[in-house]
């Protein structure tokens, strides 16, 4: 974390931690397996890290903040590429074997020592600008909705679409720079329900009999993840009586929203009288969440984001990087939602669904 304070670990996780929570979702290994020799699924993880270099090493070369960016991103895409290929030759190099935690690490230290603090800040800024102005016509769209139900559907929904941008998938950023994203075309072209994990008709139940006293989101993607899926969202918890916490990383990495943009964000969005299109705020806070990274492992959260969760009954996890390829199994003290589109071929196949599924799994703790 920038500000260096010591991380902690996340108060709502049961303990021992040791025996109770692991990061990670996927295991690229098993004990079994031979330490000195690459698993199939690791290797199809290196492969997957290496196959988005060249998107990375464009967005470097652009990034106008750098002195000489064309030949430190040559440089960072060679670097890289050689940590990859050393881990497919013995695993337990680079502080390895490999997990998605550790593959993410590399690839931002990498950026980081030669220079580059944040090579998506230009098309996070444009995607901000462009859904604070259709923030407005979202709100209105579930307002109208006057079944509880049908709008938190349509406010799920909603998040799942904004899900879509997201920069850090090889696929999605090469039609991203095809044709950008249309949010509300997304909504209607999610893929079909069932979803590959559906707690959503259980979700509603409790919704429409529970209110929550305080909610922390972990939020992931800057543009309309953030702004058209995750705040309209956010602004019915609030007109519902619920406290929202917003937990946002400390420091840049691909395009995911960062605390000092979120409050910039949320400065754009409120009127003069501190409201979200008429609901006010005074319960919301924004969090600076102590990760520099696209997943995250709960064991190290900011001291500040500990001591404002410790006594939430709801934690909601957004995102394939914080809420699929981590923490999908992740047990609480208190209810929770991890919810995210699945955006990788490997996730997809780990789940046994579809690419672009959808991921909607709900967790109620019995008081």
């Amino acid at each position: 974390m920038e500000s260096e304070s010591e991380l902690v670990p996340f108060p709502l996780l049961p303990t021992p931690i040791e025996t109770n929570y692991r990061a990670c979702t996927i295991p690229y290994r098993f004990p079994t397996d031979n330490p000195k020799k690459p698993t199939r699924t690791e290797i199809a993880w290196l492969d997957l890290f290496l196959n988005s270099i060249p998107s990375f090493k464009k967005r470097a070369e652009s990034d106008s903040t750098v002195p000489d960016a064309h030949v430190r991103a040559e440089k960072f895409a060679q670097r890289y590429s050689e940590i990859l290929e050393d881990m497919k030759k013995d695993p337990e190099t680079h502080g390895g074997p490999p997990d998605c935690i550790l593959l993410c690490r590399l690839r931002e230290q990498v950026l980081r020592e030669l220079g580059f603090r944040d090579i998506f800040k230009k098309v996070k800024d444009e995607e901000n600008a462009k859904a604070i102005s259709l923030f407005g016509d979202v709100v209105r769209l579930n307002d109208v909705i006057e079944d509880e139900g049908k709008r938190v559907e349509s406010l799920i929904r909603g998040i799942f679409a904004g899900n879509i941008f997201d920069l850090g998938s090889a696929q999605l950023a090469e039609v991203f720079s095809k044709d950008g994203m249309s949010f509300l075309a997304s909504c209607q072209n999610l893929v079909p329900r069932p979803w590959v994990i559906d707690d959503l008709e259980t979700f509603k139940v409790k919704w429409s009999k529970k209110a929550w006293k305080k909610a922390v989101i972990f939020v992931d993607n800057s543009g309309a993840d953030i702004i058209l899926g995750i705040l309209p969202f956010a602004r019915e918890l609030l007109r519902r009586g619920t406290q929202v916490i917003l937990a946002a990383n400390d420091l840049p990495s691909i395009n995911d929203v960062t605390y000092p943009e979120l409050i910039e964000i949320m400065s754009k969005l409120k009127d003069e009288k501190g409201q979200l299109m008429g609901v006010d705020t005074s319960k919301l806070l924004i969090a600076n969440s102590g990760n520099d990274l696209p997943v995250i492992d709960l064991t190290a959260v900011s001291q500040e984001l500990a001591y404002l969760a410790s006594d939430a009954d709801l934690v909601i996890l957004e995102g394939m990087g914080r809420g699929i390829e981590t923490n999908l199994y992740a047990q609480f003290k208190c209810d929770s939602l991890k919810i995210g589109m699945v955006k990788h071929p490997e996730v997809a196949q780990f789940l046994g669904g579809r690419l672009y599924d959808c991921v909607f799994k709900y967790n109620e703790v019995s008081s």
